[in-house]
């Protein structure tokens, strides 16, 4: 079985679970229950276990298990469930590269928690994702690793003929699958390389590959991201025709539309948005900032969702493509370069919704613009929201420089680019402009063209005109929240940029 549904970690959620310990934060003892009740009361197939940013919980399948017996009796673990570890790459964290040695040796140890359960020898875990995949050696250093560090030192000699596996007892799995996670853009215009390289060199009967949303949002703006995900989708397909095996695309989608618009109240459009995809990430806000019936229909949506890639087109022009791309990113990115000061500052005042080590995206690598650091997605969209500047729209007036067969592609590919653009330009604050003038004296000519791109979309696609209480409550509260930084009111900044949060329904 190859799980349609993942619960992740991902911080994005405006509301607290009541489950909680702490009612600001969901601390590292707490995610235990999280998984419980994804399992069990959301229905979700898949939990992944992020090992990155935090301090490894060695025990998690016997916390888990002891959780709900009789659950996880009918429910086993690694066949009916699943549990997925994201570990560092070590090429790219090597502060955290050590982590990667404790997460993987825990494998076996799980294992053992698992048998002495279930009586099964099936592995409990025994997947990994590989964040920031770039290259098909990312994935085969961390499988060769653990085949022959972990599984291997199993015939280290100690004495006589005393091996290791004498001492600590067989160790299983032999093997585990390796996930990559493909997030900046040149990966993925890469990644029949990364892919047909890892088939070469392992042979897996199967492969997941996992798409990022937001980070490739975050680097070069929606529009690209969605096209990316159907590039990936496309290529995957062909790929596994070519190979002759299996290939699952796994998709990482957030609530806001700036991240994949994969909320419970948009389940069918992002189904049929990302039609081609397998697995689906069940996020943060998904899970808590809905009441639980709507989510456990929504979860069940996925579950029963079969990836169709009939209305995947059959091949792109890929002059055309990269035409789109580099148009729509040079835009985007000269403005979030020029903004990144006040992003950045409204940064500091975002509720933290998970216990996690200090983490920047990839804008803070040199391989991205190299200009700007900024924080991680969800951050950064939670700050431009709470700034009444929607990152969707961010870049879009690019579409006016787009010959027709750009144009037409970009509709070929991303079928409900409309309709996010209009859930997410309701929130647009035109004071906010002045106000960016006013506290951080933004040049004039990038607060005109974020002017000019609000202005495309009230011209070209239509803005709703949703004078409902909440979407004006936050108009205002977007005002506020620029006007106590500046006049250094940063508790009552805190709780409007939370207020904020609850009416979208994320935080970013």
């Amino acid at each position: 079985m190859i799980p349609k549904t993942m619960s992740t970690q991902h911080p994005d959620n405006a509301r607290m679970p009541e489950w909680s310990h702490d009612k600001a934060i969901i601390k590292n003892e707490d995610e235990i229950e999280e998984a419980y009740i994804a399992y069990k009361k959301m229905g979700i197939q898949e939990v992944m276990w992020d090992a990155e940013g935090k301090d490894v919980d060695t025990h998690v399948v016997r916390k888990i298990i002891s959780k709900d017996n009789k659950f996880f009796s009918e429910n086993i673990l690694g066949r009916d469930i699943f549990l997925t570890y994201r570990v560092p790459n070590p090429r790219i964290e090597g502060i955290e590269r050590k982590i990667l040695t404790e997460t993987l040796s825990s494998i076996p140890l799980n294992y053992d928690v698992g048998n002495r359960v279930y009586m099964n020898k099936t592995p409990p875990i025994f997947e990994v994702i590989i964040p920031f995949t770039t290259d098909y050696t990312d994935l085969l250093g961390v499988l060769k690793y653990y085949e022959k560090a972990i599984v291997g030192q199993q015939d280290i000699k100690l004495y006589d003929d005393v091996y290791a596996r004498d001492v600590t007892g067989e160790v299983y799995p032999k093997k585990i699958n390796v996930i990559p996670l493909i997030e900046d853009m040149d990966s993925i215009l890469n990644i029949d390389s990364i892919i047909n390289g890892y088939y070469r060199a392992a042979g897996p009967d199967h492969m997941r590959v996992f798409i990022a949303r937001s980070d490739p949002a975050m680097n070069y703006g929606m529009l690209p991201a969605t096209l990316l995900a159907k590039f990936a989708a496309i290529r995957l397909r062909e790929l596994s025709n070519k190979l002759n095996i299996n290939i699952y695309p796994m998709l990482g989608a957030g609530s806001s539309p700036f991240r994949g618009n994969l909320g419970p109240d948009n389940t069918v459009n992002a189904l049929e948005e990302y039609d081609s995809y397998y697995t689906y990430t069940v996020q943060s806000a998904f899970k808590f900032d809905y009441d639980i019936n709507t989510v456990k229909k929504a979860v069940s949506q996925i579950n029963l969702h079969d990836p169709d890639y009939r209305k995947l087109p059959d091949n792109v022009d890929l002059n055309i493509f990269k035409s789109i791309l580099d148009k729509y990113k040079k835009r985007f990115q000269r403005e979030i370069e020029a903004i990144a000061r006040p992003i950045n500052d409204i940064t500091l005042y975002l509720p933290k919704r998970r216990a996690r080590k200090l983490h920047i995206g990839l804008f803070g690598y040199s391989r991205s613009t190299g200009k700007a650091v900024l924080p991680r997605a969800i951050s950064f969209v939670a700050a431009l929201y709470s700034m009444g500047i929607p990152p969707e729209i961010l870049g879009i007036a690019s579409l006016n420089e787009m010959t027709e067969p750009e144009y037409e592609l970009i509709h070929k590919l991303y079928l409900n680019l409309n309709f996010d653009l209009k859930m997410s330009a309701r929130y647009f604050n035109y004071d906010s402009l002045k106000l960016l003038k006013e506290i951080w004296n933004i040049d004039d000519e990038i607060i005109n063209m974020i002017r000019s791109d609000m202005r495309y979309v009230e011209n070209n696609i239509g803005v709703p005109t949703d004078n409902s209480y909440g979407i004006r409550k936050h108009l205002m509260y977007s005002s506020l929240t620029m006007l106590a930084f500046k006049d250094g009111k940063f508790d009552e900044m805190r709780d409007y940029i939370y207020e904020m949060g609850l009416i979208r329904k994320f935080l970013g």
